[in-house]
């Protein structure tokens, strides 16, 4: 079963549930989002009376607002302790530490912040919410003279986001303080099925403007990146999957590989895909399969046969979140004519209420290899040449 949430569902997984009747769970914010009537359509205690006549039932979710739901009502099942394994990070880092035992971080509450020394704190280091979401809070330290700054940075992030997301989605009273991993990141749509083996649906390689960089302006994904990754990738899921005891799980997780070629995690998000409707639509538009729909099917995608003619393509997802430094309320007009005509070949734009959330929208691309150059310009905009302000 589904359940639908906040921010935002798109209407690519509206019409995958209607033409399949995928049940979704009519909670308060569903019916909101308009998901009323239908054969289809699970009453709360319907949707707990199915959990609990199944053995292992495949859920998803469409963002991690539905998180705490699932908390309260299928309290009789291990799936909100396995979630919290993923979703708070220090536990997270516990359960891979079999893994990585070198593996430098510590927990930290919001309150001892502001007193910290970091003099004996391995740099670079990255701090974000032990449990977090869409990068929000995120910072890089790579010297002690940077820490009171970014300290700064953290309390007026949290004070602009402390409305937007529930607590089960981003709590900042508590953060994670890790060593920073160096490499190439990337992040992987996947699945554990009904005997804990993990499928992979996509991966997206992450890239940044600056080594400073940690936003989430563009994911690109193509046959070379998928190639050359999905075997290594398959193992640290498995590895992972094992020390978790997952089974029918679906999963958005971030990795990045060294400079020795190591895999490390940086998180994985339980229960959903990319946040925002985006990695599993863009699999569609970009390879012709449906993420939901091989989950619930327990499909494996044949990759050979996906991947003929697409040589030389990269498809890409571009967060267009607010880096102008204007807030929301203060733009009068976002021009996304204008962005489209910076693109060969756009697939899908989703235009989102910046005054509400502060991004833009998402655009979905196909860009040939050869003009990389679009997707250059576009990754180190910070977007004010689109925005009429006040």
């Amino acid at each position: 079963m589904i359940f639908v949430d906040k921010p935002f569902v798109s209407d690519f997984l509206r019409e995958t549930i209607r033409k399949n009747d995928f049940p979704v769970v009519k909670t308060k914010i569903a019916k909101e989002l308009g998901f009323n009537n239908g054969p289809n359509m699970l009453d709360e205690v319907d949707a707990i009376q199915k959990a609990k006549s199944s053995e292992n039932i495949s859920i998803y979710t469409t963002s991690e607002n539905s998180i705490g739901w699932i908390a309260r009502h299928l309290s009789f099942t291990d799936l909100p302790e396995k979630i919290d394994l993923f979703k708070d990070k220090v536990k997270f880092r516990t359960l891979t530490k079999p893994m990585y035992p070198d593996f430098y971080f510590r927990k930290v509450h919001l309150d001892d912040l502001e007193n910290l020394s970091v003099k004996n704190i391995p740099m670079p280091f990255i701090i974000k919410p032990a449990i977090g979401f869409f990068s929000m809070a995120v910072h890089k330290v790579t010297n002690p003279g940077e820490w009171e700054q970014t300290k700064k940075a953290i309390k007026s992030e949290i004070l602009s986001v402390k409305d937007l997301y529930p607590m089960e989605v981003l709590n900042t009273t508590s953060f994670i303080i890790e060593e920073c991993i160096e490499g190439e990141e990337f992040a992987v749509d996947a699945y554990f099925n009904a005997t804990g083996e993990p499928v992979i649906l996509n991966i997206y390689q992450h890239i940044f403007s600056s080594s400073e960089d940690v936003s989430d302006r563009i994911y690109i994904s193509s046959k070379e990146i998928i190639e050359s990754n999905i075997d290594q990738f398959s193992v640290f899921l498995k590895e992972t999957g094992k020390l978790a005891k997952v089974k029918n799980f679906p999963v958005h997780a971030e990795i990045r590989r060294d400079h020795t070629g190591s895999v490390l995690p940086i998180e994985i998000n339980p229960m959903r895909f990319g946040g925002w409707c985006t990695t599993p639509d863009m699999t569609y538009f970009a390879y012709g399969f449906n993420s939901y729909e091989y989950y619930f099917s327990q499909t494996r995608p044949d990759w050979n046969q996906i991947l003929k003619n697409k040589q030389g393509k990269l498809y890409s997802i571009i967060v267009l979140d607010n880096s102008t430094g204007i807030e929301g309320d203060r733009i009068t007009a976002f021009d996304y004519d204008m962005l489209l005509s910076n693109f060969e070949k756009p697939l899908e734009l989703r235009r989102i209420n910046y005054k509400e959330y502060p991004v833009f929208g998402f655009l979905f691309t196909e860009t040939r290899e050869k003009n990389f150059s679009e997707l250059e310009r576009i990754l180190k905009s910070d977007l004010r040449e689109f925005i009429t302000d006040l």
